[in-house]
């Protein structure tokens, strides 16, 4: 059997050992991990076996080979689960084809032994998965449900970014992004979903879709696959999503910031780190909740979880309870550390309406400080020409914005690329901010050395490590006179 599609006979009793290809990714080591508690013998294989995954997986004695090779597969394993990093020309696909060992994508992985005996809770969207998938976890935990999660940050109420629990319940994030060398479908197709969120649709992945017209393509099968008696929780302010929305076999319920919206958000307030919102149904004043996130889009965030649980039958009550003792999402405007006065914020945003989302919310939580907005373009959207004008009308909050310059993409024609100096250049011309472009992260670290103050606030935005310039600006800093 060359791949274990639609055979769902395994079971743990005839399925001893599983093999990761890939195991250091975020995902799949917590796939591992996973596997492991259910009673699996699990190994893997990674070209880069490295902290911190590499801790992790040696702290639950999982062997792990650094580099891939036919030989990784002897004894052959019963299945072999392949990470989206994995290529076809890989020498342990290769050695895999050729053995013709049962084999599955991590998404298929997770659906087979985790997600299919569940009830399947999916947050979908181009922004916003992460953080609202960790808001409604950490809720149904404090609801006592136990929920099972997988989620691509750390939950920092957990420490990690998946959990099995004894409830009925599976929170998955569900990326649009294509799920394996063998399936260049989405990977939320995968999820089974009985109660989904779409967030926002945009374009993104330019590696991947040709146009927004193939990622709401990808969006409508999605849809398409909610049962009958399913939910589906929508942002319909967002056209693209009231556009896939209306194809839904099941029933919708409509959220964001118009009141004709089944769910709406009232009056918004930020204080001491603190955002409370109002949440109106059917356009009435339905409830006030507060979280320790700022930003409209963290609290419409907050407005689709609130749909889920009330669906679920969770009490206001309690939903008031889950979202107030959220404690937050690791790169998700995550404080690395204070010194001197100085505050250094890492987030994952990239996409341009992230980041304008994202440093708009950051100046209501600290209104009267300086921002400094850090912004690495790192994805191969960002770094193609395609998002150059949308980025110029992104950094209106910042005082301040420094670019470091992108790593060229392979292939991809000079005129046809990202340029850090242009975009500096058109802040500056355009929207009248104070913008400048760096060739790298030393250069960056210099230039913040020289103009840093008590009081001011460094927001840095990447979906990389950044060659780790939180730390090491951090570590700088205490040297300031």
């Amino acid at each position: 059997m060359t791949v274990l599609e639609a055979d769902l006979n395994y079971a743990p009793a005839q399925l001893m050992h599983v093999h990761l290809m890939g195991i250091c990714g975020t995902g799949m080591a917590a796939l591992a991990g996973m596997l492991q508690q259910t009673g699996y013998t699990v190994t893997g294989s990674d070209n880069h076996v490295y902290p911190p995954m590499s801790v992790f997986l040696a702290s639950l004695n999982i062997p792990v080979q650094n580099g891939y090779d036919a030989g990784n597969l002897s004894p052959a394993p019963d299945l072999v689960i392949v990470g989206n990093v994995i290529t076809r020309k890989n020498p342990e696909a290769e050695a895999l084809s050729k053995l013709r060992l049962p084999y599955f994508s991590f998404h298929q992985a997770l659906a087979h032994f985790f997600i299919r005996t569940r009830t399947s809770l999916v947050i979908a969207g181009t922004h916003g998965k992460t953080t609202t998938c960790s808001l409604l976890a950490a809720a149904l935990h404090k609801a006592e449900l136990d929920p099972s999660f997988m989620i691509g940050g750390i939950v920092r109420q957990f420490g990690t970014n998946f959990r099995l629990g004894s409830g009925k319940y599976f929170v998955a994030e569900g990326d649009e992004y294509d799920t394996a060398f063998f399936d260049k479908e989405s990977k939320f197709l995968h999820y089974r979903p009985h109660v989904a969120v779409i967030t926002s649709i945009e374009f993104d992945h330019a590696d991947i879709f040709a146009d927004l017209e193939a990622i709401k393509q990808s969006f409508r099968k999605f849809v398409g696959l909610l049962p009958k008696d399913g939910l589906l929780i929508a942002n319909l302010d967002d056209p693209n999503v009231a556009e896939v929305a209306a194809k839904a076999p099941c029933a919708v319920q409509g959220y964001g910031l118009n009141p004709s919206n089944d769910w709406s958000l009232g009056e918004l307030k930020t204080a001491d780190g603190i955002t409370s919102f109002g949440v109106l149904k059917n356009g009435a004043s339905w409830a006030t909740m507060k979280v320790s996130l700022s930003g409209r889009h963290n609290c419409l965030n907050s407005l689709a979880v609130c749909a889920v649980l009330h669906h679920l039958g969770v009490s206001s009550e309690k939903i008031s309870v889950g979202l107030s003792s959220f404690e937050g999402v690791k790169r998700r405007q995550e404080v690395r550390g204070i010194e001197k006065g100085i505050t250094v914020i890492d987030d994952f945003a990239h996409h341009p309406t992230a980041v304008k989302e994202t440093l708009s919310g950051l100046k209501q939580a600290y209104p009267n400080q300086r921002l400094i907005a850090v912004f690495e373009p790192r994805t191969n959207s960002s770094r193609r020409a395609l998002f150059q004008m949308d980025y110029v009308l992104a950094f209106d909050a910042a005082d301040l914005i420094l670019l470091r310059d992108p790593l060229p993409l392979d292939g991809v024609p000079t005129e046809e690329l990202f340029s850090s100096v242009r975009l500096a250049r058109d802040l500056s011309g355009e929207r009248n901010l104070v913008a400048e472009a760096f060739a790298d992260t030393d250069s960056i670290l210099v230039r913040l050395n020289s103009i840093l103050r008590h009081g001011d606030v460094v927001a840095i935005l990447s979906n990389g490590g950044f060659d780790n310039i939180h730390t090491r600006l951090l570590e700088q800093i205490k040297t300031l006179h």
